[in-house]
């Protein structure tokens, strides 16, 4: 039947149903149905508290499990950012760098510097306007 209050939600309980009426056996073990309803319970409520306490044993291994995995999954990545570093910076790995100029393509060109030009004078500023660098130059292009 339903135990509780009218507050709480009705729960359904098995201890206080009589259970007699419904048994196929005769009626005339009703007192060691009393005694083995009382066994029956302390049994119950024996395998409750195994059952509890199993519960709580796997949700205590589960934890540490969850605790064990994120501890690994920490190192991991301060192992892998450690390394990262470590071969990130090129001054450390000295050992295993070559330093070698690599050639390009064009070293080995016959005609090399090609399109540099001869030094040019640098101009120098004459505030005579017959002596200028650009009078000169017309004089040379246009006179000659």
């Amino acid at each position: 039947l339903l135990t509780g209050t009218e507050q709480e939600k009705p729960m359904l309980s098995l201890q206080n149903v009589d259970l007699s009426k419904f048994d196929d056996d005769d009626d005339s073990d009703d007192d060691d149905d009393s005694e083995d309803d009382s066994d029956d319970s302390d049994d119950d409520d024996d395998e409750k508290a195994d059952l509890e306490r199993e519960l709580a044993r796997i949700r205590k291994e589960r934890e540490e499990e969850k605790l064990r995995k994120e501890m690994e999954a920490a190192e991991e990545k301060m192992n892998k950012r450690n390394q990262e570093a470590l071969s990130g910076n090129p001054l450390l790995n000295l050992g295993k760098q070559n330093f070698t100029v690599k050639k390009r393509w064009y070293d080995d060109v016959v005609f090399k510097n090609q399109a540099r030009d001869a030094p040019k004078a640098q101009k120098t500023f004459i505030n005579d306007t017959i002596r200028n660098a650009f009078h000169r130059k017309f004089l040379n292009k246009y006179m000659k």
